[in-house]
This record gives C-alpha cells, sequence and structure tokens, in this order.
C-alpha cells in the first residue's frame, strides 16, 4: 500500500498539512459524487481551513503524481477524481479510522517472517516501511508481529506492493517468560503512543468542550473542527494497530482518545457534511 495517504506522517513537515487536509475531504466527501471534486470545491472548501489556492493546487499535484488522483472534466469543471488504488486505500482505511478493533491476548498474534536478498534492497526498505505503516511490531531482525486481527490487512497490503512473496505469515499465541505487558513494550515504543495520544487530547478536548458549551455552532465551524479533527485521528490507529488493553498500562490513554474522536464524530459530522454540500453541490 501506498505512503502517499501520509497516515503516519506528521503535519508539521513541508507541505504535509495541505496534503493531510485534502486527503481528509477526499475521504469525506468526494466518495458519494464517485470519488470526483471540482478545483473551485476544493480550493474554496481548503480555504475555510485556512489553506490558500497555491498551496492547494501544489498538493493536489502531488497526489496526482503519487497515482492518486487523476484529473477529469465534468461538465466544463474541472476537478480531479480518485484513482481506483485512492478508492481502494480509502476504504480500508474506514475500519482502521472509524472502527474501534481491538484485539484480545485471546485471539493471538500475527507473526510476519520475510527474507530479501542483498541484491534487492530497495524491495526490504519497502517491506519495512509497510510494515511500519500498518503498525506492526518489531520481535527481532525479520520479525515483525501485529495482532491477529489485522491479517487480512497485511496479506492485502504486501500483494498490493509484490512484497507478499518475500515474507511468511503465521498466526501464533505468545507463551510468555515475562507478564504480557512487559514484552509487548519491547515490540512497540508505549511511550511514544501515550504522547501522540496526549497531544490529540489536549488539542481537542477544547473543541468538545467549545461545542458542548454551544452545541448550534454554525455549520462551516464544524466542518472546521471536524475536517481537523479527522485528519489528526487518521494516523493514530495505524501508530496503535487495536493492541489489547491487557497487554497495555492500565488505565491505557488511547481508550480516552477514542472515546473522544467517536464524541466529536458525533456532534460535528452531519453538520460538517452540511457545509461541504453547500460547496460541492
Amino acid at each position: 500500500m501506498t505512503a502517499a495517504w501520509e497516515t503516519t506522517q506528521t503535519v508539521s513537515a513541508p507541505g504535509a498539512r495541505p496534503r493531510a487536509l485534502i486527503v481528509s475531504l477526499y475521504g469525506l466527501y468526494a466518495r458519494p459524487h464517485e470519488g470526483w471534486l471540482a478545483v473551485a470545491s476544493v480550493v474554496r472548501l481548503m480555504a475555510d481551513l485556512g489553506v490558500d489556492g497555491r498551496a492547494v493546487r501544489s498538493s493536489v499535484s502531488r497526489l496526482k503524481r503519487r497515482g492518486l488522483l487523476q484529473p477529469e472534466k465534468v461538465g466544463r469543471a474541472a476537478g480531479y477524481r480518485l484513482t481506483a488504488a485512492g478508492q481502494d486505500i480509502l476504504a480500508e482505511g474506514d475500519a482502521r479510522i472509524f472502527g474501534r478493533r481491538r484485539g484480545t491476548v485471546a485471539d493471538g498474534w500475527l507473526l510476519v517472517t520475510f527474507s530479501v536478498p542483498e541484491s534487492e534492497r530497495d524491495r526490504r526498505h519497502l517491506l519495512r516501511a509497510q510494515l511500519t505503516r500498518l503498525g506492526l511490531g518489531i520481535v527481532g531482525p525479520g520479525q515483525w508481529i501485529a495482532p491477529a486481527h489485522l491479517e487480512a490487512e497485511v496479506v492485502t497490503t504486501l500483494e498490493r506492493a509484490g512484497l507478499r512473496g518475500f515474507t511468511e505469515l503465521f498466526r501464533s499465541r505468545h507463551v510468555p517468560t515475562r507478564p504480557v505487558r512487559e514484552v509487548v513494550r519491547t515490540w512497540w515504543d508505549l511511550d511514544a503512543l501515550d504522547a501522540v495520544h496526549a497531544d490529540f487530547l489536549e488539542r481537542f478536548s477544547p473543541v468538545r468542550d467549545r461545542w458542548t458549551a454551544e452545541p448550534d455552532g454554525p455549520d462551516v465551524r464544524a466542518f472546521t473542527d471536524f475536517v481537523e479533527v479527522v485528519t489528526a485521528w487518521r494516523r493514530l490507529p495505524y501508530l496503535d494497530p487495536g493492541l489489547p488493553l491487557e497487554a497495555l498500562p492500565p488505565g491505557w490513554i488511547g481508550v480516552a482518545a477514542e472515546d473522544l474522536f467517536a464524541d466529536l464524530r458525533g456532534r460535528l459530522a452531519a453538520r460538517a457534511a452540511a457545509h461541504a454540500r453547500t460547496v460541492t453541490g
């Protein structure tokens, strides 16, 4: 699976924020229009989000070069449509972004082993990048691990990238010599995961508080808040791929972040879509 949707890239990187916002716009509001949005609509919606037209056009061009958007006119309107690959990637991302999948220790684990010849080191780098993007942990050299419920997603990603032949996948049950919370911490950087969830809570808890105090705010504000929430949230379910709660520290902060995202989605999604429809038609 291409990394072009930047699920794990921070929006502080140059040019990343406009691209990330455009991805959110297409994911949320283009698919009801068969994946197409007029350039004028994208520019206007992005202006609501504080991004100027020049940055929008530059970011759209980058997504086009990466094979995820394609130019297409509808009537006299110039626009861009999601490619088939873009549609597939967004559909697969829906389960991660809007679902609340979380494994249990009893479900077991998916172990991915790989061996790539030195003559194909670029493929080795790509393979590692794909497994990292999917949120797998590292057990040891050439050994990666994920909650078992990610099996279909991992297989699809490896097949799409032409990497399946370098890998072997096993459904496994861990027989620990140490407490599971201790060993999982060696596979994933839980301190880093804690920090990104804390950042999300710090940034968007005030948004929930404002909408609690002012539940009838304008649709354009619901739109800007919701798109920002989705854009910030989109990477978190990939960094934490639904790890079992019994393998995480007690009172795992990710649950509070999930609750906040679900609450804001319930408050804002319909209002945000109403504003988008006034622009896209």
